[in-house]
C-alpha cells in the first residue's frame, strides 16, 4: 500500500488574513513539501497541471524535476498532465527526463482535466474533448513503447520513423489513467492494461466500487491480469495531533476554495455541515489525527481495494508550516499503522 501526497500548488487568498501567496513562493515551498514526504518515508508525491492565476503549477515536470537531485526513493507524478491539450511527445520528453534526473522514479498520470482553461490557451476545441485524448493517449503509448515511431491521427502533424529522446530509465516509463469516475475510463484504463487513479471527492468512497470492478473486468477481457494492476485514489485531507485540531485548521481554507469553484461551477454553498459530513468515517474527507486518518485508508483498501492512496493536503492556501506537519505526520505515523494493520490482515487471511 503507498501513500503520498498530491497539490495543486494553490496560490488563493489566505481565507484568515487574505494574503495570497507569490507563485514563486508557492513552487519553493512545494520543493520542501516534496523532501520532507521523502524523509518522512512516503511513496510518492503529484503535482497537478493547471493554467489559472490560483494555482502555480503549470509544469509539473520541472517542479518535480528540481526536487528529484534532493529525494532518494519517493515516486513523482504529475497529478494530472492534461494531455488533451498538450503535445505527447514533449510530455514524454519531460517525464523521461525527470525519469533521467531522478533514476527511474517519474510516472505520468494522464488525464482530461476538471479545468478547461488549457484548451483555448493551447489552440484546442472543447468540442474535440474526448477524441483529443483517446487520439494523445495512443500516441504517448506509442513513444513509450518504441524508440522510433510512425503515427498518424487527426490534431497533430503524422509522425514518420522519427526517434523521441531521451529515452526512459524505466522501460515502460508508468502511465496511469485519471478518472473523475466516468465508466468510459474505467473501461479505457482496463482495456490497454494501465494504472487507474479515481479522484474521489465527494460522496461516499465505497460508491466507486463498481468502476473498480467495471476496470477490473474490462483488463481481465482484454487479457490483463486485474489483479497485477495498481489502483490509487485521490482524496482531500489533512492531517493533525488531534482529530478536532485538523478539522478547525483545514476547514477555512477548504471552504473558501470550494466556495470560489462553486461559483463558477453553479454549486451549492459550501457549510461546515457538509465539512463536517464528509468528515465522517465513510465520507470522502481525511481529517483528523493520524489514527483516523489511518482507519479511513484502511477501511478505504478493504471497500476498493486500493494500492496507492493520496492525501491532497491543502485545498486553499495553508500556512506552509501547518502543511509541512500534516506531511510529517502522514509519513510517520499514519502510513506505518497503515501498513501494520494491512499486514495484520493479510496474514490473517
Amino acid at each position: 500500500m503507498e501513500i503520498g501526497i498530491s497539490t495543486f500548488l494553490e496560490t488563493t487568498p489566505d481565507p484568515v488574513t487574505g494574503q495570497v501567496i507569490s507563485q514563486a513562493e508557492r513552487l519553493r515551498d512545494a520543493i520542501e513539501e516534496i523532501v520532507l514526504a521523502d524523509q518522512a518515508g512516503l511513496d510518492v508525491y503529484g503535482v497537478g497541471e493547471h493554467h489559472r492565476p490560483d494555482y502555480a503549477g503549470s509544469a509539473p515536470a520541472v517542479v518535480l524535476a528540481a526536487a528529484a537531485g534532493m529525494t532518494k526513493r519517493i515516486r513523482l507524478t504529475s497529478a494530472v498532465t492534461v494531455l488533451s491539450s498538450d503535445d505527447p511527445v514533449r510530455v514524454y520528453q519531460a517525464f523521461s527526463t525527470l525519469d533521467g534526473i531522478s533514476n527511474g522514479r517519474a510516472e505520468i498520470m494522464a488525464g482530461r482535466g476538471s479545468f478547461i482553461e488549457s484548451f483555448p490557451l493551447f489552440g484546442y476545441s472543447l468540442d474535440d474533448y474526448d477524441e483529443l485524448f483517446e487520439e494523445k493517449l495512443e500516441l504517448l503509448l506509442a513513444i513509450r513503447a518504441s524508440e522510433k515511431v510512425t503515427w498518424r491521427g487527426g490534431h497533430r502533424p503524422a509522425i514518420d520513423n522519427l526517434g523521441v529522446y531521451p529515452r526512459s530509465v524505466q522501460n515502460p516509463l508508468p502511465v496511469w489513467i485519471a478518472s473523475g469516475g466516468s465508466p468510459e475510463s474505467a473501461v479505457r484504463a482496463g482495456m490497454l492494461g494501465l494504472p487507474i487513479v479515481f479522484a474521489i471527492i465527494g460522496g461516499m468512497p465505497e460508491r466507486f466500487a463498481p468502476l473498480v470492478n467495471l476496470y477490473k473486468r474490462a483488463a481481465a477481457q482484454a487479457g490483463h491480469d486485474p489483479d497485477k494492476l495498481p489502483i490509487a485514489t485521490h482524496s482531500h485531507g489533512f492531517v493533525a495531533d488531534t482529530t478536532e485540531q485538523a478539522a478547525d485548521m483545514f476547514f477555512p481554507s477548504t471552504q473558501a476554495q470550494m466556495n470560489a469553484i462553486g461559483r463558477e461551477r453553479g454549486w451549492g454553498s459550501y457549510t461546515r455541515a457538509t465539512y463536517d459530513d464528509a468528515r465522517s468515517l465513510h465520507g470522502a474527507l481525511y481529517v483528523g489525527d493520524p489514527e483516523y486518518v489511518a482507519e479511513k485508508i484502511v477501511l478505504l483498501r478493504k471497500n476498493l481495494g486500493v494500492t496507492r492512496f493520496f492525501l491532497h493536503v491543502n485545498v486553499g492556501t495553508m500556512p506552509h508550516r501547518d502543511v509541512m506537519r500534516a506531511i510529517e505526520l502522514l509519513g510517520t505515523r499514519v502510513a506505518p499503522i497503515v501498513r501494520k494493520e494491512l499486514a495484520r490482515i493479510e496474514a490473517k487471511e
